[in-house]
């Protein structure tokens, strides 16, 4: 049998156009010789579709979708769409995350997913009821009959000593071991996580060794609102061994050869030499620019717009701005104050160069004098301190909403997780913005792609993103100058944080681990600080909850895998 791997970017809700990607990939496929053609779990929506689910027009639209996928797949070549399948009777939700099959031209569902995931960005069982029995499909190809166990994604993240911990949980794996299958589908749309990839090759390792068959790993790909899917498709052999990458972070279409039916031993599929797969770093920086590009693109934008101050944290964002989009698409504004510095000024212009950016300078000071002006009657005196500091970010904010508004672009935030978490960041000043690129990067995290981006092994994938792919991206100058907003003269963060390299881990303790105070006393941390840093984490939620869309990178995201209370003790 040969297999046909469809890594699709599909848009969410937009059944039509989805289906028209799944023909045009099973042309394709056939063209290759193709006997059955895999996409996507919830191919024919997009991942997550969330409540678009929920309306009745919606899933009749579905009906008329695969009809029409049915009448242009007369032949023997099959398709497994992504569906979602209504629940005959009363029961609630009303519907089945699902598989159907097409082909001769029919289709029918052959797969309900049991595993509904109900943690982070997932909920799924608001919209689905879980499947009650184990699939199998059962094709013959070649005049061969062949065994194929279905899985839709979270199926297969199942461990070893599940029902030792839960006798009666449902493991999809096992159940499927007594039907000796030849291979295992799996059929997701599992969203990029940094180390998830690996984690994901040792659980479809660990299936095909309970299973003695090949597992077959198809993921979908693209950036939907927050979420950024990264694809990296996979086939491994009975032994757990790799036979077949796709691509991380595009589209891409992958031809498997499983050699005869019942070839279950390790070693009998036909191997494929797999890519290897990319440095980390690369990684990270792809699947941000994908993010971005689809946001952009999905949401109608032309052009995207960033304020450029001379720091680590806007050059990044304009790199990956100038990735996604070309130099011509985006434009950076530089709004110097009294406190700005000259090398933070030369710094922006510098980069903005090596990027080939279109920039615009409008000094604030003006704008600053008239507001202490103004505000002078109603306080008595002008604004000074954290209320003058916060003015400058609020003018600065506000006259890059009103560039974009103008010109119809999106304005890009560019402050990072450590920031957004201990609330170092300003509500409708430098918050502004359709989209945080980095919100769910540490600053040393963002200190770490830099550098990596300054370095030689970063050269290919510049290339590859279009990007000057020698000498320094970000430069010297902005990855080593002291973290500072500039808000008054020699301001530094570590006036006013701990610094990055103490905070981040103590942050990362909290946020992705969940931690309280006393854990984190009781591992060696001084307690006085921890006191300090959880309250700050807790007094800002109120920022966070007005915070733009943050593409999620982490094990936990701000948004809406991070669901605190605004009000709490």
């Amino acid at each position: 049998m040969r297999l046909a791997l469809a890594q699709l970017n599909p848009l969410v809700g937009d059944l039509e156009g989805n289906g028209q990607r799944i023909l045009a990939a099973a042309e394709r496929a056939r063209a290759g010789g193709a006997d059955l053609v895999l996409t996507p779990e919830l191919s024919l929506w997009g991942y997550p579709p969330r409540d678009l689910l929920l309306r009745p027009a919606l899933i009749q639209r579905q009906e008329k979708v695969l009809a029409s996928l049915a009448a242009a797949c007369q032949d023997d070549l099959a398709l497994l769409v992504g569906v979602a399948e209504p629940v005959v009777g009363p029961r609630q939700p009303g519907l089945y995350n699902a598989l159907a099959l097409v082909q001769r031209g029919r289709w029918r569902h052959v797969c309900r997913k049991r595993l509904l995931p109900t943690y982070d960005v997932f909920d799924e069982r608001r919209y689905f009821l879980p499947g009650e029995a184990p699939a199998l499909l059962e094709l013959e190809v070649g005049g061969r009959p062949w065994r194929l166990g279905l899985t839709i994604c979270e199926d297969l993240w199942v461990e070893e000593t599940l029902r030792s911990r839960w006798p009666d949980a449902v493991d999809p794996i096992a159940d499927l071991v007594p039907s000796r299958i030849d291979l295992l589908l799996n059929l997701s749309a599992s969203p990029f996580g940094r180390g998830k990839g690996e984690v994901r090759q040792a659980l479809a390792a660990r299936a095909a060794a309970r299973l003695g068959a090949p597992v077959v790993y198809l993921n979908q790909v693209g950036g939907n609102d927050e979420l950024v899917f990264d694809g990296a498709s996979f086939v491994v052999d009975g032994a757990g061994r790799p036979l077949l990458q796709l691509a991380c972070a595009a589209e891409d279409l992958g031809v498997w050869d499983a050699g005869p039916p019942a070839a279950t031993s390790p070693g009998a599929a036909t191997a494929t030499t797999p890519a290897a797969p990319p440095d980390p770093w690369e990684q990270l920086l792809r699947v941000l620019v994908l993010g971005v590009r689809d946001y952009v693109a999905k949401c109608g934008f032309q052009r995207a717009l960033l304020g450029l101050s001379g720091g680590i944290d806007s050059a990044l964002v304009a790199v990956i701005a100038a990735a996604a989009l070309g130099p011509e698409r985006v434009e950076g504004l530089r709004m110097p104050s009294p406190f700005s510095s000259a090398g933070s000024l030369d710094d922006a212009d510098a980069l903005a160069g090596r990027l080939g950016l279109r920039t615009a300078t409008l000094p604030i000071a003006p704008l600053m004098e008239a507001f202490a002006a103004a505000l002078s009657a109603g306080l008595g005196a002008p604004p000074r301190g954290v209320t003058e500091e916060n003015l400058q970010s609020r003018i600065r904010g506000t006259l890059l909403m009103a560039v974009a508004n103008d010109k119809g672009g999106l304005l890009l935030s560019t402050g990072n997780k450590s920031e957004l978490a201990v609330g170092y960041c300003t509500l409708y000043g430098d918050m502004n913005g359709g989209l945080a690129v980095i919100g769910d990067l540490y600053k040393t995290t963002i200190s770490g792609l830099c550098d990596w981006l300054d370095g030689p092994a970063s050269g290919p994938c510049r290339a590859a993103l279009g990007l000057p792919p020698n000498g320094e991206l970000i430069g010297v100058a902005i990855r080593t100058k002291p973290p500072s907003a500039e808000l008054r003269p020699d301001q530094r963060d570590s006036d006013s944080l701990p610094d990055y390299a103490v905070l981040d881990p103590l942050l990362k303790a909290c946020i992705e681990e969940m931690r309280m105070p006393e854990e984190l006393v009781a591992r060696g941390a001084d307690r006085e600080l921890v006191a300090r840093v959880a309250g700050l984490l807790r007094r800002a939620e109120f920022k966070r909850r007005q915070a733009a869309p943050v593409l999620k990178v982490s094990d936990r995201a701000f948004g809406s895998g991070w669901r605190m209370p605004i009000a709490s003790a």
